[in-house]
């Protein structure tokens, strides 16, 4: 994908880009805003969540360097196991450069190769605004508010967000 004239290049992430990951990951869960993940968690349990399955974690790159990475895969086993999830994070410097967008854009697209008939994101914290705003950018709609269900280090408790997109409408 492209943005600005430079071309993101997003891929399979691989044992050797766990540092990259990290460095994305560790400041996101450290602050405690987006993510129902203990702000302590250690870096090998992060990361050994992150590369779990059902999951297959990816890289973006811009410019040789790991800015943002994904993890996509089944959102629930049995009867709705055509319905899959992901998460995303930026690196604080690729910020508003186009990376969400695009592992956004390559989520649904390799779901879809995989079989997949929807995405849902089951827990978007409400005052993480640029998320919300890129998920509907990109297609999803919120279809159910937690009302309290995330305790903001800042803000207090607020709600989360259930947005669901449908891969098979055109």
């Amino acid at each position: 994908m492209t943005t600005g004239g430079t071309e993101i290049f997003i891929r399979p992430a691989t044992p050797d880009d766990r540092d990259a990951i990290w460095t994305i990951l560790e400041p996101v869960y450290r602050a405690g805003e987006t993510y129902c993940i203990p702000t302590d968690i250690t870096r090998d349990d992060a990361l050994a969540d992150w590369f779990a399955a059902p999951f297959t974690a990816f890289v973006a790159e811009l410019d040789g360097k790991v800015l943002g990475t994904s993890h996509v895969g089944r959102n629930r086993p049995g009867p709705a196991s055509h319905v899959a999830n992901a998460s995303f994070a930026t690196h604080a410097e690729a910020r508003g450069r186009g990376i969400a967008r695009a592992l956004v854009i390559h989520a649904k697209d390799w779901a879809r190769q995989q079989g997949f008939r929807a995405m849902q994101f089951n827990f978007v914290v409400s005052t993480n605004a640029d998320a919300v705003h890129s998920w509907q950018k990109a297609g999803f709609s919120i279809v159910g508010r937690l009302p309290g269900a995330f305790l903001h280090p800042q803000q207090g408790y607020v709600d989360a967000l259930v947005m669901f997109n449908d891969l098979t409408a055109a």
